[in-house]
């Protein structure tokens, strides 16, 4: 007969120092699961038998709870920490080399091994580029160059497969392609950084490249509710984008940080995040890419409460975007027109700020700006938005109308950001059913059938 478990002291100390009781703690660690896309039913009882060392958590719950008491606690508590693992055997941490940091993660990803299985979005992550070491990595990195010399063309190749891709994604989802584009960073693009170049302007340009790619496998993550996977992207991104430009193309990669972490409702650390984005990138950078950063500044401070300053933010992205000082980068472009880009997240500061009638002109405002073509994710996700704010002003026979193009647009993508759209509004179906609401009975068997 085994012999029982020891009682698991470090972490009721942890959940005794936090103040909370383990129906709370339940309660976070299913809240923290769902925005990693997993549903998990713990409850007061399994934080109990975790305590008393009856049962230990399985998958990836302990990196949930994990996450879940260092929220309470601000600051960043690991399994090992809460006795659950052995430091050797500890969840992945940030390469301070990131060529080979990209190169494990896509290679993992193919593998769909030990990286997916044990990634979880964490808070602490948000702050990672805040006390990056650049001049330490980047002296590493020149100190490990190789033999073979690669030209322009090598690098054209990465950002024109880097374009093709991220086009389908907007009309396919983020499940489209995902294996290759991540096979392609790991055996491909990744590797082509250890190699010289013939000129210093030539190794900005691929390292940038790179980090276009690395978004973007991100980005796809992102899309499919993977957060965990997309936060670790987005840091191989940042790290690679400080060696291509540490101010314009670094700040942007931080912008990425931040916004993930404000779609998940977790505003921790994202006004410094923005604030050091703006600090590093004025200057350095373009008008139109100024206020993309000053819009992820607005939506922080509107997550946070802070209404005086987000309405600040919002002018300055507003006279940035008015600007014409130079032409926009690649890096910036990903996200498709400026214009459009500040309209939708201007919509989204003014929901955090609960101005309905504000976010629906700005949804409006977004999709004359978007190519409906070129972006039907964003269409579709901005018109499950518009009917959003127009059943918050009770405005049922238009909201039905938006959600009803929102589900039309959304057939046959491969993206958890859609599916939840369509979760979300059938709540909202079921009043409006009983109310007799046209369009609305139909609409509920749309959204039945778009999740079967």
């Amino acid at each position: 007969m085994a012999a029982p478990r020891e009682p698991n002291s470090r972490l009721r100390e942890i959940i005794e120092a936090v103040g909370c009781t383990f129906e709370a703690l339940a309660k976070d660690v299913r809240r923290v699961a769902a925005e990693n896309g997993e549903m998990l039913q713990t409850n007061k009882s399994a934080i109990s038998h975790w305590v008393s060392g009856a049962r230990q958590p399985t998958g990836r719950t302990g990196q949930y709870l994990a996450e879940a008491l260092s929220r309470r606690a601000h600051r960043n508590i690991t399994q090992v920490e809460l006795g659950l693992t052995e430091p050797e055997s500890a969840a992945y941490e940030p390469n301070p080399d990131p060529v080979l940091a990209a190169t494990d993660l896509g290679r993992a990803d193919v593998e769909r091994r030990r990286f997916l299985a044990i990634a979880a979005f964490t808070t602490a992550g948000v702050a990672m580029p805040l006390a990056y070491d650049h001049e330490a990595a980047a002296r590493m990195l020149r100190a490990r160059t190789g033999t073979a010399l690669v030209g322009a063309e090598d690098v054209d190749v990465v950002r024109q497969i880097t374009a093709a891709f991220s086009a389908a994604d907007e009309r396919l989802g983020g499940g489209h392609g995902l294996t290759t584009v991540t096979a392609y960073l790991a055996d491909t693009a990744a590797p082509m950084l250890r190699a010289r170049f013939p000129a210093d302007a030539l190794r900005r340009a691929a390292f940038g490249a790179v980090a276009e790619l690395a978004y973007l496998a991100g980005w796809k993550h992102h899309d499919l509710g993977q957060e965990g996977a997309a936060q670790r992207y987005y840091q191989v991104g940042y790290q690679l984008a400080c060696e291509a430009d540490p101010h314009g193309h670094a700040a942007w990669m931080m912008r990425a940080l931040a916004h993930q972490a404000l779609s998940l409702k977790q505003p921790h650390h994202c006004i410094d995040l923005a604030e050091a984005a703006l600090a590093g990138g004025l200057g350095h950078i373009d008008g139109q890419t100024e206020a993309l950063l000053h819009i992820t500044h607005a939506r922080a401070y509107a997550a946070t409460g802070e209404r005086p300053h987000a309405a600040r933010a919002l002018l300055a992205a507003e006279d940035a975007l008015l600007r014409e000082d130079g032409p926009q980068p690649i890096y910036s472009r990903v996200s498709g027109p400026a214009a459009g880009t500040v309209a939708s997240h201007t919509a989204r500061t003014l929901t955090d700020l609960a101005d309905h009638v504000g976010t629906e002109q700005q949804h409006r405002d977004a999709l004359v700006r978007w190519d409906p073509e070129k972006y039907k994710r964003v269409h579709a996700l901005t018109y499950a938005d518009l009917g959003d704010s127009l059943a918050a002003q009770t405005r049922a026979d238009e909201a039905v109308a938006a959600w009803s193009q929102a589900v039309t647009l959304m057939e046959g993508m491969t993206s958890d950001r859609t599916r939840k759209a369509i979760t979300s509004l059938r709540s909202t179906l079921v009043v409006y059913q009983r109310r007799r609401v046209p369009g609305a009975t139909e609409l509920a068997r749309r959204a039945r059938e778009a999740l079967a």
